[in-house]
């Protein structure tokens, strides 16, 4: 990662990002369905998840806040990643005080590809979300490949601390990784969004980051301190924060023996970008 370690758009993502700002201001989402709405029409990457399959990822997040022992008595939004392999998808929910769910969304993501060097296995379980592990954005650069690891400039990379993972390779012995979470770009890396591919950290959509970012929907712990007067320059001047906002980043691990049809995302090989564009 270009911070603290390898990460685990170019015209295209620029047109959706233009597409995303230049709609009619919507107010915060007051309820999920406003939410859910903006979703259906400001992501571009969305995944046509069954009803019947919505209650599986309740009952594995559930397992997963209960047994990290989370703050749930308050409602909030929580982000869910399926890392199993055939499945590579993040779902985002609402989840009310007493553990009633509305499904807002799902698109495809990249979480890690363990069997070369410095690839981590994302780790799974419930990861707080706090200006203890600051966010910053990125700086839109190329790195030595050509590619935006962190995407385009202005991207928000949400950093979730230092965390125990199995390397992917060696002997596979658990270690320390950074966990990320952030677009990456959109030419060459975005159309890879489905399968597992990164170093660890998990990729999503451009879009979906923006959505994320522009409605606050993990950023409970910031606006709790900023409405205390503490200042974060990583939050949008122009946000409006959703009216349950979370904190909390949930990758579980479904364990299919086959991938789903509604997950399916075919893999479209690494083409180089032109040398002269390097920078």
């Amino acid at each position: 990662m270009n911070r603290p370690i390898a990460p685990c758009q170019v015209r295209a993502g620029a047109v959706a990002l233009l597409l995303f700002f230049s709609a009619a201001v919507v107010a915060a989402p007051a309820v999920p369905s406003e939410l859910a709405a903006l979703y259906r029409s400001r992501v571009d990457k969305v995944l046509d998840v069954p009803a019947d399959e919505v209650p599986r990822y309740q009952r594995l997040a559930d397992g997963a806040l209960m047994g990290a022992h989370a703050e749930v008595s308050h409602a909030q939004y929580l982000l869910v990643v399926d890392r199993d392999p055939r499945v590579q998808a993040a779902l985002l929910f609402w989840r009310s005080a007493v553990g009633e769910y509305r499904f807002i969304g799902a698109s495809p993501v990249s979480t890690g590809r363990p069997g070369e060097f410095d690839h981590f296995e994302t780790p799974a379980g419930v990861f707080d979300h706090s200006p203890s592990n600051p966010d910053f954005r990125a700086e839109g650069t190329f790195n030595s490949n050509g590619i935006r690891g962190y995407g385009e400039r202005d991207m928000r990379v949400y950093d979730f601390g230092w965390q125990l993972a199995p390397k992917g390779w060696g002997d596979g012995a658990v270690m320390e990784m950074r966990l990320q979470m952030h677009a990456t770009d959109a030419e060459l890396l975005e159309r890879r969004l489905g399968s597992a591919q990164s170093k660890g950290c998990v990729r999503i959509p451009a879009t979906l980051n923006t959505l994320l970012d522009r409605y606050g929907v993990l950023d409970a712990e910031y606006e709790r301190l900023a409405g205390g007067g503490q200042k974060f320059w990583v939050l949008r001047e122009d946000r409006e924060t959703v009216s349950d906002p979370g904190r909390y980043l949930v990758i579980v691990d479904s364990a299919r023996s086959d991938r789903p049809e509604w997950s399916s995302a075919p893999y479209i090989p690494h083409v180089p970008r032109p040398s002269s564009t390097k920078r």
